[in-house]
């Protein structure tokens, strides 16, 4: 199935119209024509199919015939808050890596000993929106501006909150404190890894200590395997 992205449709669009790219995509590289069907999401979890009504490379335009709800897949929530990497790509692998896994929201989080502190947040959602269409997903995550630490731990959760950090203390593995079909907010730090100070607040702020394994872990590394562990804990 080769999924189309379009935020803007709901039960009530009869009609989509293609913007340039997009049509000389459907028209000049998949030869769609006249009367084929494209599957079209809205990433709020449905899934619309669409009878081309005219095939023109400059302006693709299809009725809708028939729209799904679709479940995302998995029964919990799951926030990750990470620190943006020195090295952009890698940033933009584990939102894409994420995405395809399985994640319900993201927000990059600017800590004491972090390199990067500006992100290009249109180039991540296209990262997001491309994993989704890639992965046959219909929920796309919620990416939300970059926040400061300080400022995140200021915010109250109604939901369960890990902090995974390197330094010794005694920390639990995900599987002995995450609960079935619950929300989980899960922090991962910088490069740096957070300051004492950060570790201090979140204890502070009833966050809980948690290790992700006895190796060192990049941060997208750490992202990621946390990502996975939720997963494989509620299959």
């Amino acid at each position: 199935m080769q999924l189309f992205y379009n935020p803007n449709i709901d039960n009530h669009t009869q009609q989509i119209v293609f913007n340039k790219d997009e049509s000389r995509h459907i028209v000049k590289v998949l030869r769609k024509k006249e009367g084929d069907i494209l599957h079209i999401t809205n990433g709020k979890g449905f899934l619309f199919s669409a009878e081309i009504n005219i095939a023109s490379d400059k302006k693709c335009i299809a009725s809708i015939i028939k729209s799904e709800e679709k479940l995302k897949g998995w029964d919990y929530y799951l926030h990750i808050a990470i620190a943006p990497t020195k090295n952009n790509d890698r940033l933009e692998w584990f939102l894409e890596k994420a995405t395809e896994i399985g994640i319900d929201e993201i927000t990059p989080i600017i800590c004491q000993n972090s390199e990067r502190k500006v992100l290009k947040m249109e180039r991540l959602e296209k990262i997001t929106q491309s994993a989704m269409k890639q992965s046959l997903k219909f929920t796309l995550p919620i990416l939300n501006e970059p926040i400061k630490f300080s400022e995140f731990a200021k915010l109250n959760f109604d939901d369960d909150v890990f902090i995974a950090h390197c330094e010794p203390s005694d920390k639990k593995f995900l599987k002995e404190v995450v609960k079935q079909n619950s929300k989980i907010t899960i922090l991962i730090g910088p490069e740096g890894d957070f300051s004492l100070e950060e570790i201090q607040k979140s204890i502070d702020k009833n966050f809980i200590p948690i290790t992700l394994g006895k190796s060192r872990l990049r941060t997208e590394t750490a992202g990621l395997v946390a990502v996975q562990n939720v997963s494989f804990l509620h299959q």
